[in-house]
């Protein structure tokens, strides 16, 4: 069952699953507010604990407990991730997890796991985030994902 938002773009009806939007361009003002060598640190940082210690998993995650950990607060947190990744704080999460998912759901060894236990071990809260959020990155269900390439 898929939530389907239609969107008027030049013209022509574009039809949109699981009630994802087309993506806005915003001015970034902020950027010029950012210390290069402070977010270089930041950056650094972020990576570390994102990436490295994967605590995109914990479904708890979020930019205040990041802020917080990294001794700065939510919106300097932003701005730096904004500038540095080109993506929002819960954008850059979920291409984590979404890019572990994808890798879990190939891997014989997780063959056996649903992918609802996949989807909660990369940090996933629910299933319609999880759902939504890979199809927006992947292009498809997650279901179609696995039968494709499970075999390889």
């Amino acid at each position: 069952m898929k939530n389907v938002e239609t969107s008027q773009m030049e013209g022509h009806e574009k039809k949109m699953p699981y009630n994802l939007r087309e993506k806005k361009q915003k001015n970034a003002a902020y950027r010029g507010l950012i210390r290069p060598e402070l977010a270089d640190e930041l950056y650094e940082k972020i990576l570390s604990i994102i990436l490295l210690q994967k605590r995109y998993r914990d479904p708890d995650f979020t930019a205040v407990k990041l802020a917080e950990e990294l001794n700065t607060n939510t919106r300097y947190l932003s701005a730096v991730i904004n500038s540095r990744f080109g993506i929002n704080f819960s954008s850059l999460l979920n291409e984590n997890r979404i890019r572990d998912a994808k890798h879990l759901m190939t891997d014989k060894r997780y063959a056996d796991n649903t992918i609802e236990e996949i989807s909660a071990m990369v940090g996933f809260a629910n299933r319609q985030s999880f759902y939504a959020a890979f199809y927006k990155y992947v292009g498809e269900t997650p279901h179609s994902f696995r039968k494709k390439n499970m075999h390889k």
